[in-house]
């Protein structure tokens, strides 16, 4: 199956290319570019006034339209998955938060079903446990009842139903470094978050292989000029990639442009950190089996916490060029081919040749027109 995308711009990271054409065959990229490849028969999508750009890969999101991976449905992998590609989201982490172990079995084994039975959704590329082994005092809007101290026996338990490829926890726990360690080992990202650790816990952990810091800045030592903690070191080292949650509520705007200027677009990944209430109006909701409120977009719980986010994947590339004034090709980097590199997600996250055809269209506001995963058109807006 041959497809030609026509007429488009094309954003690729480093590649402004004003009006160009991207040949796609078998699901994979065999052209990009300004000149025009030979193609005899195909499927032609007129690109004329869209913007091309890598699919978003979203590996911080725990549901939307009132669903939540959690639920452990079949139907609450098929809603959410396929309303990702509304927010042009290609491929997707399915997120956990701190529940029952069977929860997580469960939601382990719903992930399975989904990548074998829905073939109309957003690509499932793995489980993110966010929780259970995080630190009580920095719970935030994590549920009390299940956490536990780190546990590499319950990981490989998940594992081995459907490949875990990121577990977010409090490195000062109790076996915290030996937990960094054996994830580093087995190849699973080890990612730091949710917690009170110091700078000197945070360097041990980081040259074990943690080298991922969940959700930024929120429920993590912060930065003082004689007690430096993970936000100074997550700012300061190269090797670590930084999670930011672009909504307005998590991060404030001065932050947003600080993270970007010292960190570059590089290691810096958008995320959504998403709950069952994204894509859908004010009101009661729940998170782990907690009530939560939104107003006005924003999530929290009835006790006070922020409650994860409500925001939509295109919304958060938006507020970050905004704010920051990066161009296009380099505001991208964030959005797919960081986490794909750093999670060995595949060749994903650029449009050049050999690369999956993940792909958004996106109109000059940048809102989401056409959402193609490995070359198949899988939603247009009507």
């Amino acid at each position: 199956m041959i497809s030609v995308i026509n007429n488009c711009r094309i954003i690729s990271p480093g590649s402004d290319i004003p009006s160009g054409n991207i040949v796609i065959e078998d699901g994979v990229i065999s052209y990009a570019g300004s000149g025009t490849a030979a193609v005899k028969t195909g499927n032609v999508i007129d690109g004329s006034g869209l913007i091309a750009v890598p699919g978003f890969i979203d590996i911080h999101s725990h549901g939307r339209s009132n669903f939540d991976f959690c639920d452990g449905s079949e139907e609450s992998f098929a809603v959410i998955g396929r309303g990702k590609l509304e927010d042009g989201v290609t491929g997707f982490l399915a997120t956990s938060l701190s529940v029952s172990t069977e929860d997580l079995r469960n939601l382990c084994r719903q992930a399975e079903h989904y990548k074998k039975n829905v073939s109309d959704g957003s690509t499932m590329l793995g489980i993110h446990l966010e929780g259970p082994f995080f630190n009580p005092k920095c719970a935030g809007a994590q549920n009390p009842d299940f956490l536990k101290n780190p546990d590499i026996a319950l990981v490989d338990e998940l594992n081995a139903i459907s490949p875990v490829k990121k577990v977010s926890f409090s490195p000062e726990l109790p076996g915290g470094e030996e937990f960094t360690k054996a994830l580093t080992d087995r190849g699973i990202m080890a990612s730091g978050g949710h917690t009170e650790a110091d700078y000197e816990r945070y360097t041990r952990c980081r040259e074990l292989g943690m080298k991922h810091l969940t959700h930024f800045c929120n429920v993590m030592t912060p930065m003082h000029h004689l007690r430096f903690g993970m936000v100074g070191g997550g700012l300061l080292d190269d090797d670590v990639y930084v999670e930011m949650i672009c909504d307005g509520v998590h991060l404030c705007d001065q932050m947003i442009r600080m993270i970007a200027r010292m960190k570059g677009p590089e290691k810096m990944m958008l995320i959504t950190d998403a709950m069952r209430a994204s894509a859908m109006p004010d009101g009661e909701y729940t998170l782990g089996g907690l009530p939560v409120i939104v107003k006005d977009g924003c999530a929290r719980l009835t006790t006070g916490p922020v409650a994860g986010s409500t925001l939509r994947y295109h919304n958060g590339l938006k507020h970050l060029i905004k704010l920051t004034g990066l161009p296009l090709c380099e505001a991208i980097r964030a959005t797919s081919f960081n986490q794909a590199e750093s999670l060995g997600l595949g060749k994903r996250g650029k449009l050049e040749k050999g690369f999956i055809a993940d792909i958004a269209l996106l109109d000059n506001n940048l809102d989401v027109q056409k959402t193609i995963c490995s070359g198949i058109v899988k939603w247009e807006k009507k």
